[in-house]
């Protein structure tokens, strides 16, 4: 009998200190709630892609990809230049709130099979309730020399980016090889380089800050531009608005409190104390 209230004892103190240990457990992304045509998911770190800079992740992040993308969405009208769009992907977050002076941060990171010449690009966009744009975040896109935000032919972003350039990392890429950046959502595409200027960005911080109060969504697209080969996509994690978390982690994976967290150890204490395993 001993033995097994020993044991039980024990196993409640492990308990609370897993508990009191959670308080720092860092949270998936998830894209729970928003609206994907296309080809979206989440990944952690894959290929060139690494884990998500977001100090409150574990290191996932979504993504949007050209390869089994939807031949109806994906283009930004009167966005891109000379040329059309052939495929892409969109996804839309849920509303939330915000006033003016409120500031949003996320981090993003565009990789590319494609290159210089057939110049896809991927995009982000602030809209209101109605889907009307708000704000062009950024857009990206490769050129022969030079950053991919804003890239070719393309609007000044709205948003402030940490770094400020943005060059495309070739990371020794070989489009006469046909050797490119490796990261799963580019699907086929992956690993291959079609011409100059395939690679990827790293991660970066895009900031805005709002002019107006309202409702608003996020919004973030990849187009295939001229054909639908070799593909191209962008990652995005980390969503604050101040320093709250824009969308929290989907109901079901609790973030306890410190007050909560304080109440449980007490418990636990109470517990031992009553089985004379604490003496005051």
């Amino acid at each position: 009998m001993k033995k097994n209230s020993s044991a039980r004892i024990l196993g409640a103190a492990l308990v609370t200190a897993g508990l009191l240990g959670f308080a720092g457990t860092s949270h998936a992304f998830s894209i729970n709630g928003w609206t994907c045509t296309g080809n979206c998911g989440v990944l952690g770190a894959d290929g060139v892609v690494t884990a998500s800079p977001d100090p409150d992740g574990d290191g996932t992040y979504g993504y949007v990809s050209t390869a089994g993308g939807d031949e109806d969405v994906g283009a930004l009208e009167g966005v891109g230049g000379d040329g059309f769009p052939v495929n892409g992907t969109v996804i839309t977050s849920p509303l939330f709130a915000a006033i003016a002076g409120d500031s949003l941060t996320f981090f993003f990171n565009y990789v590319t099979s494609d290159g210089s010449e057939f110049v896809d690009y991927a995009w982000a966009r602030v809209i209101d309730s109605v889907g009307d744009e708000v704000a062009l975040l950024f857009t990206a896109r490769t050129i022969l020399d030079g950053d991919t935000v804003p890239g070719r032919d393309m609007p000044l972003p709205a948003a402030s980016l940490n770094p400020s350039s943005t060059p495309i990392i070739d990371d020794g890429f070989d489009f006469e090889e046909e050797v490119g950046p490796e990261w799963s959502p580019l699907g086929v595409s992956s690993g291959e380089c079609y011409d100059i200027g395939c690679g990827y960005t790293d991660w970066i911080q895009a900031l805005y800050d709002f002019t107006s109060e309202g409702s608003f969504r996020l919004q973030f697209g990849v187009t295939n531009w001229n054909d639908d080969a070799y593909d191209s996509g962008l990652a995005f994690a980390g969503f604050r608005l101040g320093d709250d978390t824009v969308f929290p982690p989907p109901a079901g994976v609790p973030e306890p409190t410190p007050l909560a967290l304080l109440g449980l150890a007490l418990i636990g204490l109470r517990f031992m104390r009553s089985k004379g395993v604490v003496r005051g």
